[in-house]
């Protein structure tokens, strides 16, 4: 791939934010045309993780085998801070039934992949970050729906063989398929590698402004209440994703890691399950995190960039 190619994909990627913003206002404004896509909302997904998969090396999947303990800890972290996050701030707010299992739904998604991209520009430990993604996108099909099932299972029917599978099928399967890939075609794949980042930022793009459009109705009404509970439990994922890896001890690098992997959820997935099984709004928190944590995490990462970790930070 050319170098100036390589240049406008990075640059692409790296404004990801502007582009959930910009095609976000732009589905709210002009629905119609951005529904024509809603055939596409699974495939959309499942190739968003297919890139991903693209993206792993076997390096990445040998990080966990050397970390087993704080790789534990983070997934253990992950979903249980945030699903219960969500349950009590949807008892507290006394949400509506889809609005609640939509919040719950995207405090037991997995970690986002973009979370790895902060934790980067924050100078935190990015292979930390991608061996936390990993794991929990693994456990996501099982976890997922077992943890909405249970925390929201008294509110509406939670179909958990359905939603395992769907999960299965959407997620694991497809990065399972672009990470055969990736070891199949070895150093041939390499000059397209910059490709698949922009790609899967795409498909994200596509799978927000889809529901930004789907939801243009409700959105009037509920978006302060939507915007407020998720924009809580985006923040009080990554307070307590902080305070927890002080409290084992770990460094500032994976302290700053662990605030970001845990506040970011793949909400996206919560959408496309929100979406099959329980309705529009209950896509609404799903789509509105989306925003939030991306905006929300960009601005940590940019913080903590001015505000380097000293090298003697430690192990």
């Amino acid at each position: 791939m050319k170098e100036w190619k390589r240049r406008a994909l990075a640059v692409y990627t790296r404004y990801f934010t502007v582009w959930v913003v910009l095609f976000g206002a732009l589905a709210y404004a002009f629905p119609a045309p951005v529904l024509l896509l809603k055939p596409g909302m699974t495939w959309f997904f499942s190739l968003t993780m297919f890139g991903i998969g693209v993206a792993l090396k076997p390096e990445d999947f040998a990080r966990i085998a050397r970390r087993p303990g704080i790789v534990a800890f983070g997934s253990a972290a992950q979903f249980t801070i945030m699903p219960l996050s969500a349950w009590l701030l949807a008892r507290a707010l006394r949400l509506p039934d889809e609005l609640a299992i939509g919040l719950i739904l995207t405090g037991a998604a997995p970690g986002a992949m973009s979370s790895n991209v902060m934790s980067y520009l924050a100078g935190a430990d990015t292979a930390y970050s991608v061996s936390l993604t990993t794991v929990s996108t693994l456990l996501c099909p099982l976890l997922t729906p077992l943890i909405t099932a249970v925390l929201a299972g008294a509110r509406m029917d939670v179909p958990f063989a359905g939603m395992m599978l769907n999960v299965f099928l959407t997620v694991v399967l497809p990065l399972l398929a672009g990470f055969a890939l990736r070891s199949l075609l070895g150093a041939r794949i390499e000059p397209l590698l910059p490709a698949f980042p922009a790609l899967s930022a795409t498909f994200i793009v596509f799978i927000c402004s889809l529901v930004i459009a789907m939801n243009r109705e409700h959105l009037a009404a509920v978006t302060g209440l939507v915007l407020a509970v998720c924009l809580l439990l985006n923040l009080s994922g990554m307070g307590m994703g902080y305070g927890a890896a002080a409290l084992i001890g770990m460094n500032t690098r994976r302290r700053r890691t662990l605030s970001i992997e845990i506040g970011m959820q793949n909400a996206g997935l919560g959408v496309v399950l929100a979406l099959k099984y329980f309705g529009d709004q209950a896509s609404l928190p799903c789509a509105v995190f989306v925003f939030l944590c991306i905006i929300t995490g960009s601005i940590a990462a940019a913080w903590w960039q001015r505000h380097p970790v000293p090298e003697t930070d430690g192990e």
